[in-house]
């Protein structure tokens, strides 16, 4: 497939949230200089005749779908109804009006909770529809799942060429620090600074601290899709990881460290943990030449950073 050009025209949906404003960072850094966006306001992705008119007189050349509807484990249980609907309808406007507007190239993000909750560690791509899903978050993966058979049957019906990427947990420049709604990278960032600037003597952090955790940078993620997109692939779903994870408890003292609180922690195991493990299997990003670069040290510093500058404005 031809690659693409760097004046290609490249459509962000998303791309004031994590991931999206990441893939901009991105394209930009490595010479791209027409990404098309738009806002909530321009644009109301819930919106299908909207979407539909937009897609057919820009007609970009390959599309990121970054925009979601997401957060941690209590928005989840808490909000499914919003989280299955808003995605769902998110992902098959942009991927049909795609279609539409004769689009040949499309990336969709998803979530590596699209795996059945027990599945073997680390997990392939081939575990998708293997098993039960995790029940906290199944209307959210659910959604997704639709949106990678979507990519799937497109291609195989009208030879599209939409690809998946599954990435594990992310965190990052632009993250949410919610402490209701966020996941636990960025809560736990938010909780270690506050508990240090009260002079707190514990951090409270949810469930044992048994659960294992990867975490991948969202500029690497970023990294990850911009390749994908470069490297010509037509069709497929990718895991993108870092190939390591930790324990919650871990996390937690790393967090700890960077931010500078010396306090003890003390697990609320009366809060749920979630999947026991979720690592992916990133050999099949490895065999075609990527791998993720910040190490998650480096990457907490650095979200770490981005939290207390959002914090001074």
């Amino acid at each position: 497939m031809d690659s693409l050009t760097k004046d290609a025209k490249i459509y962000v949906a998303g791309h004031r949230g994590m991931v999206g404003s990441a893939l901009v960072r991105s394209l930009q850094s490595k010479g791209y200089t027409n990404i098309l966006t738009r806002t909530r306001s321009e644009l109301d992705l819930l919106d299908q005749l909207a979407v539909r008119e937009f897609l057919q007189s820009e007609r970009p050349e390959y599309i990121f779908v970054a925009a979601a509807k997401v957060g941690g484990i209590y928005a989840n249980n808490t909000y499914g109804a919003d989280f299955i609907y808003e995605n769902l309808a998110v992902e098959a406007n942009i991927i049909n009006g795609a279609h539409r507007a004769d689009v040949g190239r499309l990336c969709f993000l998803g979530s590596s909770c699209i795996y059945p909750r027990n599945c073997p560690q680390p997990i392939k791509e081939e575990y998708l529809l293997t098993g039960p899903l995790e029940p906290t978050n199944e209307p959210y993966a659910i959604a997704k799942i639709a949106g990678v058979k979507m990519c799937e049957s497109y291609n195989r019906q009208y030879g599209r060429h939409y690809i998946s990427v599954m990435p594990t947990n992310l965190y990052g420049p632009n993250d949410n620090y919610d402490l209701n709604n966020s996941h636990v990278l960025p809560a736990l960032i938010r909780k270690a600074h506050e508990a240090k600037a009260r002079g707190d003597k514990e951090l409270v952090v949810w469930g044992t601290g048994n659960p294992m955790r990867e975490f991948l940078y969202v500029d690497d993620l970023a990294d990850a899709c911009v390749f994908l997109m470069e490297s010509g692939v037509s069709e497929g779903l990718f895991n993108v990881g870092t190939g390591e994870d930790v324990t919650i408890r871990e996390l937690a003292e790393t967090v700890m460290d960077v931010v500078g609180f010396d306090g003890r922690i003390v697990f609320d195991a009366t809060k749920p943990d979630g999947t026991p493990r979720k690592l992916l299997n990133v050999d099949r990003m490895h065999q075609l030449g990527w791998t993720a670069r910040t190490s998650l040290r480096d990457g907490i510093a650095s979200a770490y950073g981005d939290f207390r500058s959002g914090r001074d404005q």
